[in-house]
């Protein structure tokens, strides 16, 4: 019974085999088997990254995203499909069954033998963004540990066990990143380097449970749309383990483990803008991707969860997409994992109940954006760039909403702006707004929801990552 080959010696099935009949003898007697065991596939090659630090080697000879025809400026709202419209939905089965205890209909449901590979430009080039993220988490969680010595981490909270939490989630992103190459084939991405805008280990963490937010929800934006489902089959099963590792790191940053009911997908595009500044170079001929790259959008009162008043801030985080926090300007005193107060702590735990919110309904968001034609990403081969000559209001992509809030005292010249966080719910006593989200600025309010978020790109200035709670 041998593996598909598209997904190397994965099929871990024992084969019994039964050598020979038993004689029929008065005295007892044993069936002898034997198992042909499958020979346990290797992870793909990795190593620890040597090279930290931004980009200092010569212009890159190609630059831009990966491009061919392009068929038209951007993809149309259209109706939905008609098969799902007249559905009944009343409970009843309304088709033959194809096998006992079976509806009809699914997808990949014929019996088909399921291949583990990419079927379209689509699957590839939204597996290669996902290989390209596991590859930088690897790194990330090495690089942290290797980095900064115990004493700072156990200051922090952060002991020997839950640093040993950190290894083995490293450990993880090998099994995901092989399994993303094995179904990507000989061009997958491989390993580059890296550049972090943080210094200590609360912004270490900060930066962690960040980077794997925009990690999962870029996975949950396009993971129904993939062409391949044994594919996407496979990425859920790694995606789940991600989403652990960002509850984790909230835990591990004092935050409250998933405020939100619902985490949020975004596009592609999006992924990529907030993962590439990140990657310094990468090797000769890497594969390169089609995904746009947005001008960063700076939240100059971006909430500060290492303080005790994390809402009453201005210009405390090291900048970038991320907006990470930044401790520059902390007293001792100032730390929350410090406090004495129960209600005001944040030490590392399952869980802690802050009395002073992050941020709130109505809080006014001040914004800075860049202009676009910024080299970013490998090599800084990548440019930023955005259709939007004046943006009007503030996206606030979070759980099953997308809300728009207007802009107000605009300066292009400065390229800046404010708005108020909206008070609005996904359900009764459920604030939208909440948890690690995302922020866009748009020129219109498009009327999007969670599958078809990427129709607004055409619309899009700037992104970020708020830290709403």
């Amino acid at each position: 019974m041998a593996p598909s080959a598209a997904f190397g010696a994965t099929a871990l099935l024992a084969l019994v085999v039964n050598v020979g009949a038993v004689p029929v003898a008065s005295e007892p007697t044993t069936t002898l088997t034997s198992y042909l065991r499958c020979q346990t596939p290797y992870v793909i090659e990795h190593h620890n990254v040597t090279s930290h630090g931004p980009y200092d080697g010569p212009p890159a000879t190609t630059t831009g995203a990966l491009s061919t025809k392009i068929l038209a400026p951007s993809i149309e709202p259209a109706p939905p499909p008609p098969q799902i419209v007249e559905y009944p939905a009343d409970g009843e089965l309304h088709g033959d069954q194809p096998a006992p205890f079976t509806p009809s209909g699914g997808i990949g449901t014929n019996g088909s033998l399921p291949i583990y590979k990419v079927a379209s430009d689509f699957d590839y080039q939204s597996l290669a963004l996902a290989l390209y993220q596991e590859w930088i988490e690897l790194d990330l969680f090495h690089w942290g540990l290797a980095t900064y010595p115990e004493e700072q981490f156990d200051a922090f909270g952060i002991d020997a066990e839950t640093r040993f939490l950190i290894q083995h989630m490293a450990d993880q992103e090998i099994g995901h990143a092989t399994v993303i190459s094995n179904m990507l084939g000989p061009q997958a991405p491989k390993q580059c380097t890296y550049n972090y805008p943080v210094s200590n280990v609360p912004e270490w963490v900060d930066f962690n449970q960040k980077l794997t937010r925009w990690g999962e929800a870029g996975v949950y934006g396009f993971l129904p749309k993939l062409n391949s489902g044994p594919a996407a089959q496979m990425l859920l099963q790694s995606i789940t383990i991600e989403a652990r590792q960002q509850m984790s790191f909230r835990q591990m940053g004092g935050q409250f483990p998933m405020p939100e009911w619902h985490t949020p997908g975004i596009p592609q595009s999006w992924a990529w803008t907030l993962l590439a500044p990140y990657i310094s170079s990468c090797p000769y001929n890497q594969t390169r991707l089609i995904w746009q790259n947005f001008p960063a959008l700076h939240i100059l009162n971006q909430p500060n969860p290492a303080r005790i008043n994390g809402s009453d801030v201005f210009n405390e985080t090291t900048g970038g997409y991320a907006n990470t926090l930044s401790t520059e300007d902390l007293n001792e005193d100032d730390f929350c994992v410090n406090a004495t107060d129960p209600l005001l702590d944040c030490p590392p735990a399952i869980s802690n109940n802050r009395s002073i919110s992050l941020s709130y309904p109505g809080r006014q968001v001040f914004l800075q954006w860049d202009a676009p034609g910024q080299l970013v990403g490998p090599n800084n081969s990548y440019v930023t760039t955005t259709n939007v000559q004046e943006p009007k209001y503030a996206l606030w992509l979070s759980q099953l909403n997308v809300t728009y809030t207007p802009l107000l005292n605009v300066s292009l010249e400065e390229r800046t702006a404010y708005t108020f966080q909206p008070n609005i719910s996904t359900w009764r006593n459920n604030p939208a707004v909440n948890g690690t989200m995302f922020m866009a600025l748009t020129d219109v309010d498009l009327m999007v929801t969670p599958y078809n978020v990427s129709l607004v790109n055409p619309h899009v200035a700037a992104l970020a990552v708020y830290q709403a709670g």
